[in-house]
């Protein structure tokens, strides 16, 4: 892969037109470069804040073409990039973090199979193709279990627990798909998860370790620190780095884990990769000396990462559908900073903005 140093005026190009990749336009701004935005959706947020964007479809041969011509190096805010337009844009300019990394973390089971291999924990799996696999890997994993499509599923969307009273047969046909993981449903203590950064050089830079609150299978609150001892968080951030580096990764990903009881006290096992910047690393804008924007930026750009410093102890709130309408009591929180993300309509699930809260931390003496 040719290295790449960009020099202030240069552009990036974002694949991806929703509040992760206006937020990295954001920080690309701040720092002399430029950005421009590939989407096929009109109304992209991402749109307003860079002064060219190009609206088109994924599979737009000659748009992406021209796309790749007008940049010096893509980047993407979502991991289901179609492989083909991928393979078409990283032909004519470098593609960060590789595509190749989309193969893995794309597909839920290729990527527990390479956790897997690194010596990592995950909840017991098994790849399911047909009801009759669904059976077999009840009888193998036990219930309840998770029951998952392979692809494309966020926020909660293309899964469903399967307990002991459901038919496998009609939760497989509800499914819809062919290509599915069952996965043990795990009894966590609670959810966390590591935002690192890699350079091309090796150089690895994590924030510190987030404690994540969901609700309806969407991030609600993130607090960081987590309320985890000295050593588990040093085990979540070792196996965030070692990811990163098992990756080759240049950019910024998340690593999303859940905390367990385990004979020795507590372990974390890893639920999913995210390959680009997170919804949990929201409060790094506000809570610490550089944000995951910047440092994904300076990253894929060539440039040093930086040295996070948190600025105290720190809580992201999103917005969720109507909660955007309240918004303005926000402006009266000390300590609080209000993020809205110039959507549309709100509907039901819809990330429309979100707050972070610095609580600085109080020096003894």
């Amino acid at each position: 892969m040719t290295a790449v140093t960009l020099k202030p005026g240069d552009t990036i190009g974002i694949l991806g037109g929703g509040q992760l990749g206006r937020m990295l336009a954001m920080a690309a701004a701040r720092l002399g470069l430029r950005c421009q935005v590939f989407s096929p959706d009109p109304d992209s947020p991402a749109f307003d804040v860079v002064a060219s964007a190009t609206c088109a479809e994924y599979a737009d041969v000659e748009a992406l073409e021209l796309f790749a011509s007008d940049v010096d190096v893509i980047t993407y805010e979502f991991e289901n990039v179609p492989a083909a337009s991928a393979m078409i844009l990283a032909a004519r300019r470098p593609v960060l973090p590789d595509r190749k990394i989309l193969e893995t973390t794309q597909d839920r089971l290729i990527e527990k199979d390479f956790v897997r291999r690194l010596g990592i924990g995950t909840a017991d799996y098994a790849e399911v193709s047909s009801a009759e696999d669904l059976r077999a890997a009840i009888a193998n994993i036990g219930l309840p279990a998770v029951l998952k499509t392979r692809r494309f599923g966020y926020d909660g969307k293309g899964q469903s627990i399967v307990r002991p009273a459901d038919d496998p047969d009609q939760i497989w046909n509800d499914l819809g798909t062919k290509f599915a993981i069952l996965e043990a449903f795990v009894p966590f203590e609670r959810e966390i998860s590591v935002i690192a950064a890699r350079s091309a050089d090796g150089q690895v830079e994590c924030f510190d370790v987030t404690e994540n609150e969901h609700r309806d299978h969407i991030l609600k609150v993130s607090r960081t620190p987590a309320a985890i001892s000295d050593a588990l968080a040093a085990q979540a951030l070792d196996v965030a780095q070692r990811i990163a580096n098992a990756l080759d990764y240049v950019g910024v990903l998340a690593v999303e884990m859940f905390v367990v009881q385990a004979d020795s006290g507590h372990k974390v096992l890893v639920n999913e990769i995210a390959p680009r910047v997170h919804n949990s690393g929201h409060w790094t804008l506000d809570g610490a000396s550089i944000s995951q924007f910047e440092q994904h930026i300076r990253a894929i750009a060539g440039w040093p990462l930086g040295k996070p410093v948190r600025h105290g102890e720190v809580t992201m709130t999103n917005l969720i559908g109507d909660e955007i309408n309240d918004y303005a009591q926000w402006l009266c929180v000390p300590g609080a900073t209000l993020h809205l993300y110039g959507k549309g309509a709100a509907r039901p699930g819809r990330k429309m903005g979100h707050v972070t809260q610095v609580q600085p931390t109080q020096k003894s003496g």
